[in-house]
Formats: C-alpha cells, sequence, structure tokens
C-alpha cells in the first residue's frame, strides 16, 4: 500500500506546486514548500522549471534537462519561470527557463522535448538491492536514529519529504558510515497518480535531486547533518529520460561519485524501475567546502 497521511498531505502539496500560475505569455509564478527553513530545496525549483517548459510545449515529452543553480533561492519569496522558445522542430523542441526571485536569476535551465522513435537499445543492468517493503520509511529512520540528531533537529512526522524514500544504507546526514559505491535509494510518489508523462517527469526530477551530494559524502564518513564539518550546496544538475515509467510505482536510484576535488564533488545517478528498466540518468555537482574547526 501507497504511505497515508501526513505524507500523502505533504505530497498533495507538492502536485499543487507544480500547477503553476500563468501571468503573461512565457512567464509563470510558482509557490514554494511550506516549513522549509533556509534555502529552497533545489528538487522544488527543478521540478517547477520543467513544469514551465512544459507548458509551451505540445505533447512531446522531456528527454533531458541541464541546470545552473546560480543563487540559493529563498521559501518566503514565490519563484517566477521566465520561458524561452528557443525551437520547436519536427522531432525536437528547445526551451531555456529562467526562474527569477527578487529581480535576480536563481537558476538557469535548458530543456530539450523528443517525439517518440525507435532505434537500438541496450541499457547497463541494474544494482542488486533489497525489496523497498524490506526497508525502513523515513519516520522510522529518522525515529532510530534521533539520537544522532542534534537537538534543533525538532523532525516530526509532518516533516517527511513528499516521496516516499527508502535507504538501503543509513545516510550520512544522519551519521552513516564512509561506504563504497553505489548509494541505492527505493523513492515512489506517496499516492497513485494520473497518466500525465510531464508530471511524473517533473515528479522524478523532484526526487533526483535527494541525496546526490550525501554520495560524495559517504566516501569520506564526514557524519551528521549537512553543513556540520562542510559547506554544501548544489551547483548544476542534469537529468536524461530513456524510457516511460511511473512515480506511483518504485523506482531504485542508484548513485555513485567518481571524483572529489577543487571543493567540489560530483555524483551521477541510474534511475531503474522494479523489473530492472533503466529509465533515466542524472549527474550533478556540487559544492563542498570544508570548514575549519575553528572558524
Amino acid at each position: 500500500m501507497l504511505e497515508t497521511a501526513p505524507m500523502t498531505e505533504r505530497f498533495d502539496e507538492f502536485l499543487g506546486l507544480l500547477d503553476l500560475e500563468e501571468i503573461e505569455l512565457n512567464i509563470f509564478r510558482g509557490q514554494n514548500e511550506t516549513g522549509r527553513e533556509g534555502r529552497l530545496f533545489g528538487g522544488q525549483v527543478l521540478s517547477q522549471a520543467l513544469a514551465a517548459a512544459g507548458r509551451t510545449v505540445e505533447g512531446i515529452p522531456a528527454h533531458s534537462l541541464h541546470a545552473y543553480f546560480l543563487r540559493p533561492g529563498s521559501p518566503k519569496v514565490p519563484v517566477l519561470y521566465q520561458v524561452d522558445r528557443i525551437r520547436d522542430g519536427r522531432s525536437f523542441t528547445t526551451r531555456r527557463v529562467v526562474a527569477i526571485q527578487d529581480g535576480r536569476a536563481i537558476l538557469n535551465m535548458a530543456a530539450s522535448f523528443h517525439e517518440a522513435e525507435t532505434g537500438f537499445e541496450h541499457q547497463i543492468p541494474a544494482p542488486e538491492a533489497p525489496e523497498p517493503e524490506s526497508l525502513p520509511t523515513w519516520n522510522e529512520m529518522i525515529a532510530a536514529n534521533r539520537e544522532r540528531l542534534p537537538e534543533t533537529w525538532h523532525l516530526e512526522p509532518r516533516d517527511a519529504p513528499p516521496m516516499d524514500y527508502r535507504y538501503v544504507d543509513l545516510p550520512v546526514f544522519l551519521g552513516g558510515d564512509a561506504l563504497p559505491d553505489p548509494n541505492r535509494i527505493w523513492v515512489r510518489a506517496a499516492r497513485a497518480l494520473p497518466d500525465d508523462v510531464l508530471l511524473h517527469q517533473c515528479i522524478l526530477v523532484y526526487a533526483s535531486d535527494m541525496s546526490m551530494i550525501d554520495t560524495v559524502r559517504r566516501h569520506h564518513g564526514t557524519g551528521g547533518p549537512l553543513g556540520a564539518t562542510v559547506m554544501a550546496a548544489s551547483l548544476d544538475h542534469a537529468v536524461w529520460f530513456h524510457r516511460p515509467f511511473r512515480t506511483d510505482e518504485w523506482l531504485l536510484y542508484a548513485q555513485d561519485s567518481p571524483s572529489a576535488a577543487g571543493a567540489r564533488g560530483f555524483a551521477r545517478g541510474s534511475i531503474y524501475q522494479r523489473g530492472g528498466g533503466l529509465v533515466a540518468s542524472v549527474a550533478q555537482e556540487g559544492l563542498l567546502r570544508p570548514i575549519s574547526s575553528n572558524g
């Protein structure tokens, strides 16, 4: 069975955020997740930017997006999405989206849409992973590791993310140990969804931004909450969609980190259906700037 409230309530709130307000031709306004402190979650801005681009394309699914995070977003200010209709071709359509807060760009994205075609087929196999039902829910994972969290983290069931994440290994931000690749996470939507390809793609993009920096950090065993030993921020994010999928069915997100150097860490991910089909690939680079113990 899919998760019930409060996760479903959070998920329904997230779905509402994808229903952007069109305030002018090619300009949309998006609201933000409630209860978030500090800066916006990058996955929210990515998913809304793709939703804005998709609103200007008729019936063609996205096949890739490439985005740069330019500035931290504020959860207190709505985000404007300005779409540039760069190209409408017979097979491919291209859009550029700039996300804006207070007159300044916080994200720049290029998205490409492609009419379905047939061609060569191959893929790398999915890694082995325990069944998602055998793994703890987000709230069970938090409850079992609450002593690892600082007292300032008052995490309650209502604070669970809107997606159902099941971690195979304890993440670094909860005090997880240094471990080799891959970092494996099962993910799905909190309830059944309609047959809307763009909606499922936007939801996958949201989920794809979770834990990529953690995948880099787990090579070094720097436990504790993000920011305790390192200043971290996503710099860019790319997604390629390979095959049709549904986000209300379990997807295995297998991540690895080939390199960290120059205060930047690189991670990549492969997203598989439960039956093993590779549906999407992800890449992200993040800033990981060590913080000196004496300030």
